[in-house]
């Protein structure tokens, strides 16, 4: 497994409990809003950062294109 690959699942598994979401929630929702695209494209600077600031990105991108998370 590459090093992207298995941060993109850091990410999915960070997200899925933060937001006490299922796995296949948290792909449906990741896949629908293009989340994997936006992983793998700023994997550069988001792997240097922890997970609380991942979840509040993928917050943020996600709340930017209309998706409003049930808190």
């Amino acid at each position: 497994m590459s090093k992207e690959m298995a941060f993109t699942v850091f990410c999915l598994e960070s997200y899925k409990a933060h937001r006490n979401l299922s796995g296949q929630e948290v792909s449906l929702l990741f896949d629908r809003y293009g989340v994997f695209d936006y992983i793998r494209e700023f994997y550069d600077v988001l792997h240097t950062t922890g997970h609380h600031y991942i979840n509040n990105d993928i917050d943020i991108y996600l709340n930017s294109r209309g998706y409003t998370a049930n808190t």
